[in-house]
């Protein structure tokens, strides 16, 4: 796994060998931020961008962000050993001062962190066998504080038949093998 475009193109990424995580492959990432870059449905850029990674595993998404210079990434990964490859990737990088890193459930963190950031971009990569992140959706809209152009971006499995009405305005759904990526706006 690389980094595919910014200031650090071209470096690989620690993940994961078990399949407790699932990385998000490049060819994905790269359309998501072509998307960002090029779609005019959606109005937040990644430059100067405050990104809130959760479930971010080693962190693709979010170290990606950082590369196409987000001012800063949150990221929130539950798994012990997901966490420590993700540190070694930003210590790997010398991004250390660009973010920060939750070891905790999404739910424990939105539920006990008084964060000051007002993010712009929330990226969900729950387990495919998981449907909770739609609470934390909704977790979101009540514990953070973002900006009214924000985008919410989740990575799904492509046959999941899951309904986010209630919690998100849905802007692209684009599918890629047995991904399903959805973009939107909380509501």
């Amino acid at each position: 796994m690389r980094i595919i475009s910014g200031n650090l193109k071209g470096k690989k990424l620690s993940f994961l060998g078990a399949s407790k995580t699932r990385p998000l492959k490049d060819m994905v990432r790269e359309s998501i931020f072509n998307i960002i870059a090029h779609s005019n449905l959606i109005n937040v850029e990644i430059n100067n961008s405050e990104i809130l990674d959760l479930y971010s595993g080693t962190g693709s998404f979010g170290i990606e962000c950082l590369s196409r210079n987000a001012k800063k990434v949150t990221f929130v990964e539950k798994d012990l050993e997901a966490t420590e490859i993700l540190k070694k990737n930003i210590n790997f990088l010398s991004i250390n001062n660009k973010c920060s890193i939750y070891q905790d459930s999404v739910e424990k963190f939105l539920k006990q962190k008084n964060l000051k950031n007002k993010f712009d971009i929330f990226f969900l990569d729950p387990p495919f066998s998981d449907n909770y992140f739609i609470k934390d959706l909704a977790l979101i809209k009540e514990t953070i504080d973002f900006n009214k152009d924000h985008l919410a971006i989740i990575h799904l499995e492509k046959k999941s038949q899951t309904n986010l009405n209630e919690v998100l305005n849905t802007i692209l759904v684009k599918n890629y093998g047995r991904s399903k990526i959805i973009f939107g706006r909380l509501v």
